[in-house]
């Protein structure tokens, strides 16, 4: 069985004093779904001060991004060792890392590597355009991105990773793939793909979550697909009780 997965990214929002307000509004509702594993994705600026409040419970901590390298001159960025300080997740190659900072797969697949070396649980994230979509290339399109987002991979590493299939069509517009669409993403593209490079083990244990415009509302239409783990979750995730209904729901 794979454990359901719910992370929230916060995305450029909240500042440390509005972050920990945040986290102390949602704490217990998410302390009291042990059945998900929950994972809070704040900004940077927020890292070393939601590390400290989830100190001691088992509520996980990710960052929304990092470079590859372990040092050097690259202003402006963020090292491995420097996210591992505070946090066990990272999220990789977000359609937004893509779309407006010039990120590929190559790039993804270095931050993958790189966080794998340092211990990190990588939330990649994959997905197709809406003229990808409109034109039939949802298949092509994702299964390229697993397959040079993930190149060069053990079966062993590929197994502690985290999947989001994001359409980028349905980030942030309120528009949702429906819960059968995604489903069937997953299950005719994503897992057939990690099986054919990790063999079938890997592909069935590997966890698979949804991301875009996921709410309260619509979260239980992906969490009862037989091939979908849980959410990557925006918006929502910034409204400590629209998120943890979300949680509670992946529990079900």
């Amino acid at each position: 069985m794979r454990k359901p997965f719910v992370a929230g990214n916060w995305k450029m929002n909240k500042t440390v004093e509005q972050a920990r307000v945040l986290v102390s509004e949602m704490l217990p509702g998410l302390q009291a779904v042990k059945a998900v594993e929950r994972v809070l994705c704040p900004p940077f600026t927020s890292l070393m001060a939601i590390a400290a409040m989830l100190s001691g419970t088992d509520i996980g901590l990710g960052a929304q991004n990092m470079h590859w390298e372990t040092a050097g001159a690259f202003t402006g960025e963020i090292a491995p060792a420097m996210v591992k300080e505070f946090c066990q997740y990272v999220i990789l190659g977000h359609s937004e890392r893509r779309t407006y900072f010039g990120e590929t797969d190559e790039t993804v697949n270095r931050k993958v590597r790189a966080a794998l070396a340092h211990g990190l649980t990588p939330i990649v994230c994959i997905g197709e355009t809406l003229a990808e979509n409109e034109a039939g290339r949802t298949a092509e399109v994702v299964s390229r991105q697993i397959e040079q987002g993930l190149k060069d991979l053990t079966p062993e590493q590929a197994s502690g990773l985290v999947i989001a299939y994001e359409p980028v069509w349905a980030i942030g517009t309120g528009r949702a793939a429906s819960g059968e669409d995604a489903n069937r993403v997953v299950g005719d593209v994503i897992r057939p793909t990690l099986a054919k490079m990790f063999g079938n083990t890997v592909a069935e244990g590997v966890r698979v979550l949804y991301g875009g415009s996921v709410t309260a509302a619509n979260a239980a239409e992906f969490f009862t697909q037989p091939q979908i783990d849980g959410a990557l979750v925006g918006g929502a995730s910034l409204k400590a009780a629209e998120f943890v209904k979300i949680v509670e729901a992946a529990a079900q």
